[in-house]
């Protein structure tokens, strides 16, 4: 299986459009409901969460305020820890989960954890992978980035909210594999424990470039202190994404959608789980959700319950593929 196939397949499967599961849930209400996001706030995980929660809430689909619980660290790792450890029956708690969760279970990145000590709820949408600059760089396009990186790549340091071999790390490899770098392990990337803090230190000039995300991007794109020099999805995006470039339209053939959604401690009840996944269905199929996904730029990704962990399931064997075609795994 080659890289392009890989990539291509995950391109597609972060598309999916599969009707919500109905589960009845009508024997469990949540008491206290929490929602862990893995990494500081201004991240994707932070985004999920905060924005979940308060769609939760106005649409009284839970029965009070959401708590928000930052818990950074091991690019997920201490939280997902933190679940299966501490809190395997914990029915008011969701966690937020991505493409760089699944990562970083196919890397065995998470130190005795595996995709199947938790529950996996439901995706939210797809956020496609950006790559950005700061707003007075001399760099205006991806494809003048990869040519620094060609000429001197010690001199080119790129941050994102992932940890090394993470999904942030994977998409800017991907994109300088497909503009001709022959060794992709050249390219100099630095880790952060969330998209935010990267951007911060992308302003300090630590760094020249973010990979990242499109709503991890969103704030310091308004407030003009960076520029997006490519989004990697298959087309412009719309409305206030239209002005972005992909990276296609550059000559640069990358593709990288990151999934949102959630997981649940492995030994919550069925009637909590149930809960949960109708909840998360039934705020994707509302309007306002869809008002959401439209002003952060996400993609239609709508799996619950038993697709959703098939999906997750497959998406491991993927990136473990991926990564181990581009050398990050043995």
């Amino acid at each position: 299986m080659t890289l392009t196939t890989i990539r291509r397949g995950l391109a597609a499967a972060a598309i999916l459009a599969c009707a919500p599961l109905a589960a009845a849930a009508q024997d469990f209400t949540p008491e206290n409901p929490e929602c862990i996001a893995p990494a500081n706030p201004g991240g994707g995980w932070d985004f999920t969460c905060r924005q979940v929660g308060k769609s939760l809430q106005d649409l009284d689909l839970i029965p009070s305020t959401m708590q928000v619980v930052n818990l950074s660290g091991g690019g997920g790792g201490v939280a997902f820890a933190e679940v299966v450890n501490k809190r395997a029956d914990d029915n008011d708690l969701i966690v937020a989960a991505s493409s760089a969760t699944a990562t970083r279970l196919a890397q065995n990145a998470y130190p005795g954890n595996t995709m199947d000590q938790v529950r996996w709820l439901g995706a939210i949408g797809a956020d496609y992978g950006v790559i950005a600059v700061a707003a007075d760089s001399e760099i205006d396009t991806l494809p003048e980035l990869m040519d620094q990186i060609k000429a001197d790549p010690s001199s080119t340091s790129i941050g994102g909210g992932s940890a090394v071999g993470g999904w942030d790390h994977l998409k800017v490899l991907i994109a300088a594999q497909e503009s001709g770098i022959e060794d992709v392990r050249q390219v100099k990337y630095i880790a952060f424990a969330g998209g935010g803090e990267a951007v911060t230190q992308l302003l300090a000039g630590s760094l020249q470039a973010f990979t990242g995300d499109l709503s991890e991007a969103q704030g310091f794109v308004e407030s003009g202190d960076i520029k997006v020099v490519a989004v990697l999805a298959p087309e412009r995006l719309g409305g206030d994404y239209s002005e972005f470039p992909t990276a296609r339209e550059q000559g640069i053939d990358a593709i990288g959608a990151n999934w949102r959604g959630f997981y649940a401690p492995g030994d919550m009840s069925d009637a909590a789980y149930d809960y949960w996944v109708d909840r998360i269905g039934t705020l994707y199929d509302s309007d306002e959700w869809k008002t959401v996904m439209e002003n952060n730029g996400l993609a239609p990704l709508d799996l619950q319950g038993e697709e959703f962990q098939s999906f997750v399931a497959d998406s491991v064997q993927s990136i473990q593929d991926i990564s181990r075609e581009i050398g990050i795994l043995q």
